[in-house]
Order: structure tokens, then sequence, then C-alpha cells
């Protein structure tokens, strides 16, 4: 943590421990669902004990009041897919981070970013995979829970479940042993092992991969049959977890909502068929679309100045057949991919894409503390938990407003009020 947060963190910990009960008072709020004027919110504690006119507060004068003029009051946003462990790609290449950047290392970065996506106003996420770094992130979020390091609430996947021979680093002959980016299984037997293990070391949830690459420049293909991931999906179910899938061609993606998966990450390929079948099943879809973005200016794609590349087309397409499907959409960007703290940027890019900034805002809130099983998170509503956080103007207006995070409060402590 920088010098002055940690100097700025205490005071205001010590500041709230004075006085646990605050009245924010904003130009409007975001409740999760709607946009409302002339409402303030009050926590006591830890909890929202009030959201609506001040008229209707009782004891309004023993709270400490917080004026945000100008400001958009609104649940923290809670991020879909992200990979704390991970840091941007046109810093280091993936294979690199796998195989050169200790555990350590890699959980020093991890404290760092998770600093900047509060700081950014993300009060909690879903981490998809510690990325050859075995279960770092599951004791990255035991640190943040006992309040040793600043940090979103989270949920970890823990390394992550591959079909063997599918996932990397790749490239070595076969008498070199390499660290993988996540375990790999073949039979329902050592899929069950597997899932069984990593829910014992600590995974709050299982992430599989449904296809990938199986050689180099080679389009993705099916990994698992049916029956490993019906049988992974048994067995984290019955333990009372969930399993997601990383997907993004049609067969993959259908495999794993067949198999009772409950997101689908990426989901380049998907079709009008599939996206109704996921509808039907109840699955949403994770599309990262910031990831993809990213991967494509690393590669030299000049944004705004030249045509979208074949792959932004493509997302384009797809995202435009999932809003249509009427599939529930999750916000989350694969941030680590690019850089911690920067989540807006996939705000930004569902809007771009088609979607309304009210519905972004519902993703980002509401939607996600659903789907993801935040409980008592992502609606400003008495009773639910104070992760709160403002920003400049209004978001709903322009969703580029969700770049200028003024106040961030997680658990009824004040991190930043600026």
């Amino acid at each position: 943590m920088h010098p002055q947060h940690f100097i700025l963190f205490l005071f205001l910990l010590i500041l709230n421990q004075i006085h646990s009960q605050t009245l924010l008072i904003p130009d409007r709020v975001f409740d999760g669902k709607e946009m409302h004027i002339d409402w303030v919110v009050a926590v006591d504690s830890n909890r929202i004990t009030h959201a609506g006119p001040l008229e209707k507060l009782k004891n309004a004068g023993s709270y400490t009041a917080i004026k945000l003029e100008g400001m958009t009051l609104m649940p923290g946003l809670i991020e879909g897919h992200s990979h704390l462990l991970l840091h941007p790609y046109n810093e280091t290449d993936w294979n690199d981070q796998v195989l050169e950047e200790s555990p350590v290392e890699r959980a020093i970065r991890g404290v760092v970013h998770a600093e900047k996506s509060l700081f950014a106003g993300v009060t909690a996420m879903r981490d998809l995979g510690s990325e050859g770094a075995g279960y770092t992130d599951v004791y990255l979020k035991k640190s943040i829970d006992e309040g040793l390091v600043p940090g979103p609430r989270t949920l970890m996947a823990g390394p992550a479940i591959v079909a063997t021979g599918a996932y990397g680093p790749k490239g070595f002959h076969d008498a070199v042993k390499v660290p993988l980016g996540a375990v790999p299984v073949t039979g329902k037997d050592r899929a069950m092992e597997e899932v069984r293990i990593q829910l014992g070391n600590g995974a709050d949830l299982i992430k599989i991969y449904a296809d990938y690459r199986w050689g180099k420049d080679e389009p993705s293909k099916p990994t698992f049959l049916q029956e490993e991931i019906d049988a992974m999906v048994a067995t984290a179910t019955t333990a009372g977890r969930y399993v997601v899938a990383h997907a993004s061609t049609p067969e993959g993606m259908r495999r794993a909502i067949l198999g009772g998966v409950e997101t689908i990450e990426h989901g380049d390929g998907g079709t009008a068929e599939i996206f109704e079948l996921m509808k039907t099943k109840g699955v949403a879809l994770c599309p990262t679309l910031a990831a993809g973005d990213a991967i494509e200016q690393y590669k030299g794609w000049q944004k705004g100045k030249e045509p979208d590349p074949e792959r932004i087309a493509k997302k384009k397409k797809s995202f435009a057949l999932a809003l249509e499907s009427g599939v529930e959409i999750v916000f989350g960007g694969d941030v680590g991919v690019f850089t911690h703290g920067e989540n807006y940027r996939e705000l930004e890019l569902m809007v771009d894409y088609g979607m309304k900034p009210l519905q972004a805002l519902q993703s980002a809130t509401s939607v996600n503390a659903r789907i993801l099983h935040f409980q008592e998170l992502g609606m400003i509503q008495k009773g639910y938990l104070a992760d709160i956080i403002a920003v400049e103007g209004n978001p709903v207006l322009d969703i580029s407003k969700i770049r200028q995070v003024k106040f961030v409060m997680k658990d009824g402590t004040i991190y930043k009020n600026e």
C-alpha cells in the first residue's frame, strides 16, 4: 500500500470507529435497479439502515453527515471475472508470468491489485483462477478478510481445471516439465477427485475450461467430454458450490450449459441457438469484452483509427445476439489481462456494444450480486451490507463517469473520500 494511502486508511478507520453512524447525502442514488433523487443513505456500523428521503429518517441528527455534492451514490461494483495474480500482457506475457514469477512475487502483486480495485470502486469480485500460482489466491482472500491488506470481498476459484494436454505453457519437448496454468485431469474419477481437492483447499467455486486451443495458433475445440463436465458439476453442487466454464465455441458452450454450469465466460462464438439454450437453462454470460479489446491493441490495433479486427467484429456480433436473446449478462472484464483498477473499461464497452447504461450498472451491482452468490450486496437497501461508492455526475447519462470514483465504503469502513 502507498504510504499516504496507509495513513489515510488508518485515519479513516479510527474515524469510523468513533462515528459508526454515517449519513451520506448525494445528488442522486442508484439503488442497484433504478435512479432516485432527493434520497439520503444512512449507515450504522456495517449496515444500511435507511435509503430514501431525509424526512423519513428518524434521529437524523445522531448521524455524522457526509455531503457528496454533484455525485451519484450507488452500490459498490462487483467484478465478475478477474485475475488478481496476473498483470497486463503487454508488460509480461502470460507464459513468462507463469514460468518466471514466483507465487511470492505474484502474491505481492495481488495485494497491490486488490487495493487498486477497491479504490476504483470494486468492493467485491469473483477471481477465476490463480493461473499457475496454486492456492495463492485463496490465501490472498484470507489476508483481505482478516484485515491484513485492503481489498474487495472475494470469491476465489483456486487453480481451475483443464483437460489433460489442452492448457499451457506449451512449446517444450516432452522431457521438459513446466508448471501449468491450471490442473489437468482426464476421466470422471480424476475430475471428481480434483474438484474435491480444490474445494478442500478453500476454493469458493470451480472453474473449468470447456474448450481451448490444442495446438499453437489452432482454433479452440471442445476439451472435456459431457460425462466429465456432468461429474464435476455434480461433485461441486453436492458440496454447495458451483461451476463456471471458460467456453468460446458453440459445442464447448453447449456441453457446459447442459452440464449445469452457472456462467459461461467469454462466449465469443455464441450463436442465437446457444444463447437461447443458456436463457432456457438459466445460465448467464460473462462476455469479458475488455480483455479482447486490450489484446487486440497489444497486437497493434489502433482503436478508433483503424477498422475493427475480426475478433472485435465477431465479439460485437455475438454480444448483440446475447442481448437479443435476453440471457443475463455478468459484468466482468477479465481484468489482469489489462490494468487492475480500470474495471470501468468493461462497462464502457458493454454500452458501446449495445447495452443501455442502466442495464450495465444493474449488471455490475444487483445482477452480479444475485448470480455470483454475493449475499446482501449489490443494492442500496435497508439491511444490506454497507458496500457503497460515489462517482462524479450521472453514469446513466454518461457511463464514463464510472471512472471518477470519489468515495468508497466497504463493510461500513470508508477507504476513500475525495
